[in-house]
């Protein structure tokens, strides 16, 4: 397996939110999408093809340097497009064994800015802006000259997350032969709610291990940290199990023969660990809680948050959860 260095980690979803969040927006207009038939606008183009995909956006890996920069990056901003390859690494990963992993590049909303904005509506209509219209044209152009009727999985994370959302929400909607392709959507860092579910009502949040067409989702954080501390846990957020695939408050430990070890930084570099993280579904937070250790971990968010861990801890899960789902997904419809 490849190894990767551990600095990769401080490519959180919100680098650093001790900064007070002001600057000018890039502009009033309807912003224009990337074109995505610019092989530079992709940070993964697979050269082999195989029976699945897998769609994946990255979570925040840009902000603000000062002030007075824009509040939405360009595409080919270097330092969104080094941090984005950082979390592929740490993330996408886990999903290479799986299928082909398409990623674009997209625009970004800065984090501080956006957490700052006062309500949520407004956080959302940032998202809504240049990130959702890069991420559709992207995810349309995949569909139209990579896909070629694959199912695929999308997968994401905080800010890629929340795009993501956007996109089940829209173009799924109105395009139900795409959306028949879906094998499932690991939307994860950000909150899926009942509300948004009850006003999406073609889509479905997974129930266990081996429903497809489905929406997975959590968020990672210690027993003991407040409800409401964590900015990406909306009221109303559902959680599913990482380690069992369920939606039951029975704890997962982290040495059930279920739990397949994390993908952490290690002396310098990312590396599997066996029985690191347990997991237990919060119901009233939210969340997925667990007693895992975080000596030596950058806690974005402050302490107990394990925000940008959520992928690692429980890396090798995903991967074979993902694996089922597409098996599942296969015996119903055979290619």
């Amino acid at each position: 397996m490849k190894q990767y260095k551990a600095f990769i980690v401080i490519s959180l979803l919100f680098v650093s939110v001790v900064i007070a969040a002001c600057g000018n927006d890039n502009s009033n207009a309807a912003p224009v999408a990337t074109d995505y038939s610019q092989s530079a606008h992709w940070l993964s183009l697979p050269a082999t093809v195989n029976k699945v995909d897998v769609f994946y956006l990255y979570p925040t890996a840009w902000n603000k340097v000062a002030p007075s920069d824009p509040n939405i990056n360009e595409v080919d901003n270097a330092s969104m497009q080094k941090g984005s390859n950082a979390a592929f690494a740490r993330q996408a990963t886990a999903f290479e064994t799986v299928g082909n992993v398409y990623a674009p590049y997209y625009r970004q909303a800065d984090a501080q800015y956006t957490l700052t904005l006062p309500t949520l509506a407004q956080r959302e209509q940032v998202i809504a802006g240049a990130p959702t219209v890069d991420a559709v044209a992207a995810f349309d152009y995949y569909i139209k000259h990579y896909n070629n009727g694959r199912p695929f999985i999308l997968a994401g994370h905080s800010q890629g997350s929340n795009v993501l959302l956007n996109l089940l929400a829209d173009y799924m909607k109105v395009n139900p032969e795409v959306y028949r392709r879906m094998v499932a959507a690991y939307v994860v860092g950000y909150s899926v709610t009942q509300a948004y579910l009850d006003s999406n009502p073609h889509l479905k949040f997974a129930q266990n291990a081996d429903d497809t067409g489905v929406i997975v989702s959590y968020n990672t954080q210690s027993p003991d940290v407040a409800k409401g501390a964590n900015p990406v846990v909306l009221d109303g957020a559902l959680a599913i199990n990482p380690i069992t695939w369920t939606r039951g408050t029975a704890t997962a430990s982290k040495t059930d023969l279920l739990a397949l070890g994390s993908f952490m930084p290690v002396a310098g570099v990312f590396t599997p660990v066996p029985q690191y993280a347990d997991a237990t579904i919060d119901i009233d937070k939210g969340v997925v809680t667990t007693t895992a250790d975080p000596t030596g971990l950058m806690l974005g968010f402050g302490p107990g948050v394990f925000h940008s861990y959520d992928y690692p801890f429980f890396y090798y899960n995903l991967r074979a959860n993902a694996a089922n789902r597409v098996e599942k997904y296969l015996n119903i419809h055979p290619q």
